[in-house]
Protein backbone atom coordinates (compact mmCIF):
# COMPACT_ATOMS: atom_id res chain seq x y z
CA UNK A 1 0.00 0.00 0.00
CA UNK A 2 1.07 3.45 -1.12
CA UNK A 3 2.44 5.44 1.88
CA UNK A 4 0.50 8.74 2.12
CA UNK A 5 2.67 11.66 2.25
CA UNK A 6 2.68 14.60 5.30
CA UNK A 7 1.04 17.20 2.89
CA UNK A 8 -1.82 14.21 1.89
CA UNK A 9 -2.40 13.26 5.28
CA UNK A 10 -3.51 17.02 6.63
CA UNK A 11 -5.59 17.32 3.33
CA UNK A 12 -7.26 14.26 3.94
CA UNK A 13 -7.98 15.24 7.63
CA UNK A 14 -9.82 18.13 6.27
CA UNK A 15 -12.62 16.40 4.64
CA UNK A 16 -14.85 13.91 5.70
CA UNK A 17 -15.83 11.46 3.55
CA UNK A 18 -18.71 10.32 5.09
CA UNK A 19 -20.16 14.06 4.16
CA UNK A 20 -21.36 15.85 1.15
CA UNK A 21 -20.48 19.25 0.79
CA UNK A 22 -21.92 22.42 -1.12
CA UNK A 23 -19.82 23.82 -3.82
CA UNK A 24 -18.95 26.82 -1.64
CA UNK A 25 -18.16 25.01 1.24
CA UNK A 26 -15.70 22.47 -1.14
CA UNK A 27 -13.82 24.82 -2.29
CA UNK A 28 -13.13 26.82 0.64
CA UNK A 29 -11.78 23.42 1.87
CA UNK A 30 -9.67 23.27 -1.25
CA UNK A 31 -8.17 26.77 -0.43
CA UNK A 32 -7.22 25.26 3.16
CA UNK A 33 -5.50 22.66 1.87
CA UNK A 34 -1.13 22.47 2.35
CA UNK A 35 -0.05 24.11 -1.20
CA UNK A 36 2.18 22.26 -3.80
CA UNK A 37 5.34 24.06 -5.58
CA UNK A 38 3.00 24.43 -8.78
CA UNK A 39 -0.49 26.02 -9.39
CA UNK A 40 -2.98 22.95 -9.05
CA UNK A 41 -5.82 22.12 -11.42
CA UNK A 42 -9.16 22.07 -9.95
CA UNK A 43 -11.50 19.60 -11.48
CA UNK A 44 -14.74 18.26 -11.65
CA UNK A 45 -15.77 14.79 -11.93
CA UNK A 46 -19.02 12.71 -12.42
CA UNK A 47 -20.01 9.19 -12.48
CA UNK A 48 -23.55 9.06 -14.46
CA UNK A 49 -25.79 6.01 -13.51
CA UNK A 50 -26.40 5.15 -17.71
CA UNK A 51 -24.66 2.08 -19.89
CA UNK A 52 -22.19 3.85 -21.54
CA UNK A 53 -22.21 1.04 -24.31
CA UNK A 54 -26.06 1.50 -24.84
CA UNK A 55 -26.07 3.88 -28.15
CA UNK A 56 -28.67 6.73 -26.71
CA UNK A 57 -26.25 8.01 -24.59
CA UNK A 58 -23.41 8.30 -26.70
CA UNK A 59 -24.02 11.95 -27.29
CA UNK A 60 -23.72 12.97 -23.46
CA UNK A 61 -20.93 15.41 -24.32
CA UNK A 62 -21.04 19.22 -25.16
CA UNK A 63 -18.93 22.23 -24.59
CA UNK A 64 -18.94 25.16 -22.44
CA UNK A 65 -17.80 28.85 -21.68
CA UNK A 66 -16.24 28.94 -18.21
CA UNK A 67 -16.75 32.73 -16.63
CA UNK A 68 -12.97 32.56 -15.46
CA UNK A 69 -11.47 30.56 -18.18
CA UNK A 70 -9.23 27.28 -17.39
CA UNK A 71 -5.70 29.31 -16.23
CA UNK A 72 -4.19 27.22 -19.12
CA UNK A 73 -2.88 29.17 -21.82
CA UNK A 74 -4.33 27.32 -24.69
CA UNK A 75 -2.20 26.43 -28.10
CA UNK A 76 -4.64 26.11 -30.72
CA UNK A 77 -3.66 24.69 -34.27
CA UNK A 78 -5.93 25.22 -37.57
CA UNK A 79 -6.26 23.58 -40.14
CA UNK A 80 -7.47 26.31 -43.27
CA UNK A 81 -7.05 27.56 -46.22
CA UNK A 82 -6.90 31.19 -48.29
CA UNK A 83 -8.35 34.32 -46.82
CA UNK A 84 -9.41 31.97 -43.29
CA UNK A 85 -5.78 31.53 -42.82
CA UNK A 86 -5.23 35.21 -42.29
CA UNK A 87 -8.34 35.67 -40.36
CA UNK A 88 -7.13 33.01 -37.84
CA UNK A 89 -3.89 34.28 -37.22
CA UNK A 90 -4.91 37.68 -36.47
CA UNK A 91 -7.23 35.78 -33.83
CA UNK A 92 -4.72 34.30 -32.31
CA UNK A 93 -4.24 30.91 -33.76
CA UNK A 94 -0.53 29.67 -32.28
CA UNK A 95 -0.25 27.27 -35.98
CA UNK A 96 -2.50 27.94 -38.91
CA UNK A 97 -2.04 25.30 -42.34
CA UNK A 98 -3.52 23.09 -44.30
CA UNK A 99 -1.63 20.14 -46.25
CA UNK A 100 1.48 21.17 -44.50
CA UNK A 101 0.13 21.06 -41.45
CA UNK A 102 -1.24 17.94 -41.74
CA UNK A 103 1.90 16.29 -42.86
CA UNK A 104 3.93 17.77 -39.77
CA UNK A 105 1.32 16.08 -37.56
CA UNK A 106 2.16 12.76 -39.26
CA UNK A 107 6.15 13.34 -38.80
CA UNK A 108 5.03 13.17 -35.15
CA UNK A 109 4.99 16.77 -34.31
CA UNK A 110 1.91 17.24 -31.30
CA UNK A 111 2.89 20.27 -29.42
CA UNK A 112 -0.53 22.17 -29.24
CA UNK A 113 -4.05 21.55 -27.24
CA UNK A 114 -7.15 22.05 -29.55
CA UNK A 115 -7.67 21.62 -32.95
CA UNK A 116 -9.92 23.82 -34.90
CA UNK A 117 -10.92 23.30 -38.95
CA UNK A 118 -12.71 24.56 -42.30
CA UNK A 119 -15.28 21.88 -43.37
CA UNK A 120 -13.37 21.40 -47.08
CA UNK A 121 -10.08 20.95 -44.59
CA UNK A 122 -12.07 17.58 -42.91
CA UNK A 123 -11.02 15.00 -45.64
CA UNK A 124 -6.92 16.20 -45.49
CA UNK A 125 -7.42 15.46 -41.98
CA UNK A 126 -9.23 12.40 -41.92
CA UNK A 127 -5.47 10.18 -42.16
CA UNK A 128 -4.92 11.72 -38.76
CA UNK A 129 -7.46 9.94 -37.27
CA UNK A 130 -5.39 7.39 -35.58
CA UNK A 131 -3.48 10.35 -34.31
CA UNK A 132 -5.85 12.39 -32.95
CA UNK A 133 -8.81 10.30 -32.26
CA UNK A 134 -7.20 8.73 -29.41
CA UNK A 135 -5.89 12.17 -27.85
CA UNK A 136 -9.46 13.63 -28.28
CA UNK A 137 -7.99 16.26 -30.65
CA UNK A 138 -9.93 15.27 -33.63
CA UNK A 139 -12.10 18.46 -35.16
CA UNK A 140 -15.65 18.01 -34.24
CA UNK A 141 -18.70 19.92 -35.07
CA UNK A 142 -20.59 19.24 -32.05
CA UNK A 143 -17.53 20.69 -30.33
CA UNK A 144 -17.34 23.65 -32.39
CA UNK A 145 -14.24 23.35 -33.91
CA UNK A 146 -14.75 22.52 -37.48
CA UNK A 147 -16.40 25.66 -38.53
CA UNK A 148 -16.38 28.20 -41.44
CA UNK A 149 -15.29 30.68 -38.46
CA UNK A 150 -12.14 30.09 -37.45
CA UNK A 151 -11.71 33.28 -35.79
CA UNK A 152 -15.10 32.77 -33.33
CA UNK A 153 -14.11 29.27 -32.67
CA UNK A 154 -10.72 30.47 -31.36
CA UNK A 155 -11.44 33.15 -29.44
CA UNK A 156 -13.88 31.24 -27.78
CA UNK A 157 -11.17 28.84 -26.92
CA UNK A 158 -8.70 31.34 -25.89
CA UNK A 159 -11.56 32.74 -23.45
CA UNK A 160 -12.14 29.66 -21.69
CA UNK A 161 -14.47 27.30 -23.43
CA UNK A 162 -13.82 23.75 -23.04
CA UNK A 163 -15.46 20.07 -24.15
CA UNK A 164 -16.58 17.84 -21.89
CA UNK A 165 -17.64 13.86 -22.67
CA UNK A 166 -18.10 11.02 -20.77
CA UNK A 167 -16.02 8.27 -20.89
CA UNK A 168 -16.03 4.52 -21.49
CA UNK A 169 -16.39 4.29 -17.47
CA UNK A 170 -19.62 7.06 -17.72
CA UNK A 171 -16.95 9.29 -16.73
CA UNK A 172 -17.34 12.88 -16.93
CA UNK A 173 -13.74 15.31 -16.00
CA UNK A 174 -13.48 18.37 -16.54
CA UNK A 175 -11.11 21.35 -15.52
CA UNK A 176 -12.74 24.65 -14.15
CA UNK A 177 -9.61 26.22 -13.55
CA UNK A 178 -6.51 27.15 -10.81
CA UNK A 179 -6.57 26.90 -7.27
CA UNK A 180 -4.45 30.41 -7.07
CA UNK A 181 -8.24 31.27 -8.27
CA UNK A 182 -10.40 33.27 -6.15
CA UNK A 183 -13.39 31.34 -4.56
CA UNK A 184 -15.62 33.49 -6.21
CA UNK A 185 -14.46 32.14 -9.65
CA UNK A 186 -13.67 28.36 -8.89
CA UNK A 187 -17.55 28.23 -7.86
CA UNK A 188 -18.76 30.38 -11.06
CA UNK A 189 -16.63 28.01 -13.48
CA UNK A 190 -17.73 24.75 -11.32
CA UNK A 191 -21.48 25.43 -11.19
CA UNK A 192 -21.14 26.42 -15.58
CA UNK A 193 -19.52 23.18 -16.10
CA UNK A 194 -22.03 21.10 -13.77
CA UNK A 195 -24.73 22.92 -15.06
CA UNK A 196 -23.82 22.02 -18.81
CA UNK A 197 -23.64 18.50 -18.32
CA UNK A 198 -26.32 18.20 -16.57
CA UNK A 199 -28.20 20.06 -19.57
CA UNK A 200 -26.14 17.73 -21.64
CA UNK A 201 -27.33 14.91 -20.18
CA UNK A 202 -31.24 15.63 -19.55
CA UNK A 203 -31.34 16.04 -23.94
CA UNK A 204 -30.51 12.85 -24.55
CA UNK A 205 -33.65 9.56 -24.87
CA UNK A 206 -35.49 11.46 -22.33
CA UNK A 207 -32.60 11.22 -19.70
CA UNK A 208 -32.73 13.60 -16.68
CA UNK A 209 -30.22 14.86 -14.30
CA UNK A 210 -31.36 12.55 -11.87
CA UNK A 211 -29.10 10.03 -13.39
CA UNK A 212 -26.15 12.05 -12.50
CA UNK A 213 -24.62 8.90 -9.89
CA UNK A 214 -21.84 11.46 -7.78
CA UNK A 215 -20.13 14.37 -8.07
CA UNK A 216 -16.86 15.59 -6.42
CA UNK A 217 -14.20 18.20 -7.11
CA UNK A 218 -10.47 18.09 -5.90
CA UNK A 219 -7.01 19.37 -7.06
CA UNK A 220 -4.19 17.29 -9.05
CA UNK A 221 -2.59 16.27 -6.38
CA UNK A 222 -5.98 16.44 -3.13
CA UNK A 223 -8.76 14.11 -2.41
CA UNK A 224 -12.28 14.32 -3.94
CA UNK A 225 -14.55 16.09 -2.23
CA UNK A 226 -18.10 14.73 -2.89
CA UNK A 227 -20.71 17.43 -3.47
CA UNK A 228 -24.44 17.75 -2.87
CA UNK A 229 -26.44 16.95 -5.74
CA UNK A 230 -29.35 18.55 -4.48
CA UNK A 231 -27.86 21.97 -5.36
CA UNK A 232 -27.76 21.80 -9.11
CA UNK A 233 -30.78 19.29 -9.62
CA UNK A 234 -33.45 21.93 -11.34
CA UNK A 235 -37.07 20.98 -9.82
Amino acid sequence: MKKLTKRLKVAQALVDKEKVYSLKDAIAILKKTPKMKFDETVEISIKLNVDPKEAQNAAIRGTVALPHGTGKKVKIVVFCKGEEEKKAREAGADFVGAEDLVAKIQGGWSDFDVAVATPDMMRDIAKLGKILGPRGLMPNPKSGTVTLDTAKAIKELKAGKIEFKMDKQAGVHAPVGKLSFSEEALHANASSLVDAIMSSHAQGAGMTSQHVKTLFISTTMGPGIKLDLSEFRKA
